[in-house]
Protein backbone atom coordinates (compact mmCIF):
# COMPACT_ATOMS: atom_id res chain seq x y z
CA UNK A 1 0.00 0.00 0.00
CA UNK A 2 1.40 3.23 -0.81
CA UNK A 3 -0.08 6.76 -0.19
CA UNK A 4 2.66 8.56 -2.82
CA UNK A 5 2.80 6.79 -5.78
CA UNK A 6 -0.24 7.71 -7.06
CA UNK A 7 -1.13 11.26 -6.17
CA UNK A 8 -4.51 11.44 -4.77
CA UNK A 9 -5.05 8.17 -4.18
CA UNK A 10 -4.31 5.31 -1.88
CA UNK A 11 -2.96 2.65 -3.86
CA UNK A 12 -1.23 -0.62 -4.35
CA UNK A 13 2.02 -0.58 -6.41
CA UNK A 14 2.83 -3.66 -8.41
CA UNK A 15 6.32 -4.28 -9.41
CA UNK A 16 7.29 -5.73 -12.81
CA UNK A 17 10.67 -7.43 -13.82
CA UNK A 18 12.63 -6.68 -16.38
CA UNK A 19 13.85 -3.28 -17.89
CA UNK A 20 15.81 -2.09 -21.05
CA UNK A 21 18.28 0.24 -19.19
CA UNK A 22 20.83 0.27 -16.87
CA UNK A 23 20.82 3.35 -15.19
CA UNK A 24 23.14 2.70 -12.70
CA UNK A 25 21.67 4.61 -9.61
CA UNK A 26 18.48 2.49 -10.14
CA UNK A 27 16.92 1.37 -6.79
CA UNK A 28 15.38 -1.51 -8.37
CA UNK A 29 18.47 -3.58 -9.01
CA UNK A 30 16.62 -6.74 -8.45
CA UNK A 31 14.19 -5.89 -10.79
CA UNK A 32 16.92 -5.11 -13.22
CA UNK A 33 19.52 -7.18 -13.33
CA UNK A 34 19.42 -11.70 -12.94
CA UNK A 35 16.19 -11.34 -12.87
CA UNK A 36 15.57 -14.86 -14.70
CA UNK A 37 14.35 -16.18 -11.51
CA UNK A 38 11.13 -13.63 -10.73
CA UNK A 39 8.07 -13.96 -12.59
CA UNK A 40 5.27 -12.24 -12.84
CA UNK A 41 1.82 -13.54 -11.57
CA UNK A 42 -0.84 -11.82 -12.97
CA UNK A 43 -3.61 -13.88 -11.38
CA UNK A 44 -2.06 -13.88 -8.10
CA UNK A 45 -2.08 -10.19 -8.28
CA UNK A 46 -5.37 -9.69 -9.06
CA UNK A 47 -6.59 -12.08 -5.83
CA UNK A 48 -5.11 -9.93 -3.93
CA UNK A 49 -6.50 -6.85 -5.14
CA UNK A 50 -9.87 -8.32 -4.91
CA UNK A 51 -9.73 -8.21 -1.17
CA UNK A 52 -9.07 -4.51 -1.17
CA UNK A 53 -12.05 -3.45 -3.56
CA UNK A 54 -13.89 -0.54 -1.41
CA UNK A 55 -10.47 0.22 0.35
CA UNK A 56 -7.78 1.34 -2.40
CA UNK A 57 -8.33 3.99 -5.11
CA UNK A 58 -6.43 2.61 -7.67
CA UNK A 59 -2.93 0.82 -8.79
CA UNK A 60 0.52 2.18 -9.78
CA UNK A 61 2.39 -0.42 -11.89
CA UNK A 62 6.35 0.10 -12.06
CA UNK A 63 8.93 -1.82 -12.42
CA UNK A 64 11.52 -1.87 -14.06
CA UNK A 65 9.85 -1.22 -16.96
CA UNK A 66 5.78 -2.38 -16.93
CA UNK A 67 5.45 -2.19 -20.68
CA UNK A 68 8.17 -4.89 -21.26
CA UNK A 69 5.03 -7.29 -20.24
CA UNK A 70 3.58 -8.42 -23.51
CA UNK A 71 0.06 -8.89 -21.32
CA UNK A 72 -0.14 -5.66 -19.99
CA UNK A 73 -2.71 -4.72 -21.55
CA UNK A 74 -4.96 -7.54 -20.34
CA UNK A 75 -3.96 -7.14 -17.29
CA UNK A 76 -5.13 -3.58 -16.63
CA UNK A 77 -8.46 -4.41 -18.13
CA UNK A 78 -8.68 -6.99 -15.20
CA UNK A 79 -7.55 -4.33 -12.68
CA UNK A 80 -10.09 -1.95 -14.23
CA UNK A 81 -13.03 -4.16 -14.18
CA UNK A 82 -12.58 -4.48 -10.10
CA UNK A 83 -12.77 -0.73 -9.97
CA UNK A 84 -9.27 0.08 -9.81
CA UNK A 85 -8.03 3.20 -11.30
CA UNK A 86 -4.32 2.64 -12.75
CA UNK A 87 -1.15 4.59 -12.62
CA UNK A 88 1.57 3.69 -15.21
CA UNK A 89 4.87 4.34 -14.30
CA UNK A 90 7.48 4.40 -17.56
CA UNK A 91 10.61 5.34 -19.32
CA UNK A 92 8.81 6.09 -22.64
CA UNK A 93 10.77 3.57 -24.57
CA UNK A 94 7.93 1.36 -25.78
CA UNK A 95 5.43 4.22 -27.38
CA UNK A 96 3.45 2.67 -29.31
CA UNK A 97 2.29 0.29 -26.53
CA UNK A 98 2.14 3.67 -24.50
CA UNK A 99 -0.29 5.16 -27.34
CA UNK A 100 -2.45 2.00 -27.44
CA UNK A 101 -2.90 2.47 -23.94
CA UNK A 102 -3.77 5.82 -23.74
CA UNK A 103 -5.76 5.18 -27.20
CA UNK A 104 -7.61 2.60 -25.17
CA UNK A 105 -8.31 4.59 -22.12
CA UNK A 106 -7.12 1.86 -19.96
CA UNK A 107 -5.01 4.19 -18.10
CA UNK A 108 -5.76 7.58 -15.58
CA UNK A 109 -2.24 8.55 -14.96
CA UNK A 110 1.71 8.72 -16.10
CA UNK A 111 4.32 9.21 -14.51
CA UNK A 112 7.30 9.35 -17.07
CA UNK A 113 11.09 9.13 -15.47
CA UNK A 114 12.95 12.21 -18.24
CA UNK A 115 16.75 10.99 -17.41
CA UNK A 116 18.56 13.74 -17.80
CA UNK A 117 19.76 16.02 -20.39
CA UNK A 118 20.01 14.97 -24.45
CA UNK A 119 23.52 15.07 -23.71
CA UNK A 120 23.74 12.97 -21.00
CA UNK A 121 20.73 11.20 -21.17
CA UNK A 122 23.00 7.84 -22.26
CA UNK A 123 25.70 8.67 -19.41
CA UNK A 124 22.21 8.23 -16.58
CA UNK A 125 20.40 5.48 -18.68
CA UNK A 126 23.89 3.29 -18.80
CA UNK A 127 23.62 3.17 -22.79
CA UNK A 128 25.90 3.40 -25.44
CA UNK A 129 25.88 4.04 -29.18
CA UNK A 130 23.04 2.89 -31.77
CA UNK A 131 20.76 1.30 -29.10
CA UNK A 132 21.00 4.67 -26.97
CA UNK A 133 20.03 7.28 -29.53
CA UNK A 134 16.82 4.94 -30.54
CA UNK A 135 15.97 4.52 -27.47
CA UNK A 136 16.30 8.10 -26.76
CA UNK A 137 14.05 8.80 -29.98
CA UNK A 138 11.55 6.48 -28.67
CA UNK A 139 11.24 8.31 -25.29
CA UNK A 140 10.95 11.96 -26.90
CA UNK A 141 7.77 10.55 -29.03
CA UNK A 142 6.50 8.84 -25.61
CA UNK A 143 6.68 12.76 -24.22
CA UNK A 144 4.60 13.95 -27.28
CA UNK A 145 1.89 11.40 -26.93
CA UNK A 146 1.51 11.28 -23.13
CA UNK A 147 1.33 15.53 -24.18
CA UNK A 148 -1.30 15.22 -26.71
CA UNK A 149 -3.25 12.64 -25.24
CA UNK A 150 -5.88 14.07 -22.83
CA UNK A 151 -4.26 11.91 -19.61
CA UNK A 152 -3.14 13.21 -16.38
CA UNK A 153 0.48 12.72 -16.47
CA UNK A 154 3.93 14.26 -14.62
CA UNK A 155 7.27 13.59 -16.36
CA UNK A 156 9.88 13.51 -13.39
CA UNK A 157 14.00 13.14 -12.90
CA UNK A 158 15.80 11.70 -10.30
CA UNK A 159 18.71 14.31 -9.49
CA UNK A 160 21.86 12.42 -8.49
CA UNK A 161 25.06 14.09 -7.39
CA UNK A 162 27.83 12.81 -10.44
CA UNK A 163 25.17 12.64 -13.08
CA UNK A 164 23.23 16.15 -12.52
CA UNK A 165 24.82 19.14 -12.54
CA UNK A 166 23.40 22.54 -12.29
CA UNK A 167 24.83 23.45 -15.76
CA UNK A 168 22.71 20.79 -17.41
CA UNK A 169 19.63 22.48 -15.96
CA UNK A 170 18.74 24.52 -18.94
CA UNK A 171 19.04 21.43 -21.22
CA UNK A 172 17.02 19.44 -19.41
CA UNK A 173 14.28 22.56 -19.25
CA UNK A 174 13.79 22.95 -22.87
CA UNK A 175 13.70 19.50 -22.86
CA UNK A 176 10.50 19.13 -20.42
CA UNK A 177 9.23 22.66 -21.63
CA UNK A 178 5.84 23.36 -21.53
CA UNK A 179 4.99 19.82 -19.50
CA UNK A 180 2.11 19.95 -17.50
CA UNK A 181 3.71 18.67 -14.22
CA UNK A 182 7.40 17.94 -13.49
CA UNK A 183 9.15 16.79 -10.33
CA UNK A 184 13.01 17.03 -9.55
CA UNK A 185 13.13 14.19 -6.71
CA UNK A 186 16.09 13.45 -4.68
CA UNK A 187 17.88 10.69 -5.20
CA UNK A 188 18.16 8.29 -2.30
CA UNK A 189 20.10 5.30 -1.55
CA UNK A 190 17.63 2.47 -0.90
CA UNK A 191 20.27 -0.09 -0.34
CA UNK A 192 19.56 -1.95 -3.60
CA UNK A 193 21.30 0.73 -6.34
CA UNK A 194 22.38 -0.84 -9.13
CA UNK A 195 25.87 1.19 -8.60
CA UNK A 196 26.56 2.46 -5.16
CA UNK A 197 28.92 4.65 -5.95
CA UNK A 198 26.22 7.81 -6.36
CA UNK A 199 25.02 10.13 -4.09
CA UNK A 200 22.59 13.13 -3.47
CA UNK A 201 22.59 16.91 -3.76
CA UNK A 202 22.00 19.01 -0.78
CA UNK A 203 19.08 20.74 -0.81
CA UNK A 204 20.45 24.23 -1.61
CA UNK A 205 21.79 22.97 -4.96
CA UNK A 206 18.85 21.47 -5.81
CA UNK A 207 16.69 24.53 -5.04
CA UNK A 208 19.01 26.23 -7.15
CA UNK A 209 18.37 23.57 -10.32
CA UNK A 210 14.83 23.92 -9.47
CA UNK A 211 15.02 27.57 -10.22
CA UNK A 212 16.55 27.07 -13.87
CA UNK A 213 13.94 24.67 -14.56
CA UNK A 214 11.03 26.78 -13.67
CA UNK A 215 12.34 28.79 -16.60
CA UNK A 216 10.88 26.29 -18.81
CA UNK A 217 8.12 24.69 -16.63
CA UNK A 218 6.75 27.81 -14.42
CA UNK A 219 5.12 25.04 -11.88
CA UNK A 220 7.84 22.74 -11.37
CA UNK A 221 8.25 21.43 -7.67
CA UNK A 222 11.36 19.68 -5.69
CA UNK A 223 10.26 15.89 -4.78
CA UNK A 224 11.80 13.79 -1.53
CA UNK A 225 13.63 17.14 -0.15
CA UNK A 226 12.59 18.25 3.30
Amino acid sequence: MTLLDYPGHIAATIFTPGCDMRCPFCHNSELVLDNSDLEYYPDEVLGFLKTRQGKLGGIAITGGEPLMQSDIDEFIIKVRDLGFKVKLDTNGTYPEKLRDLLDRNLVDYVAMDIKNSPEKWAMTTGLSGDGARILFGKTLRSMSIIKLSGVDYEFRTTIVKGLHELSDMDSLGQLVRGAKRYFLQNFTDSGAILDGTWGAWDKETLLAMLNIIRKYVPGAELRGVD
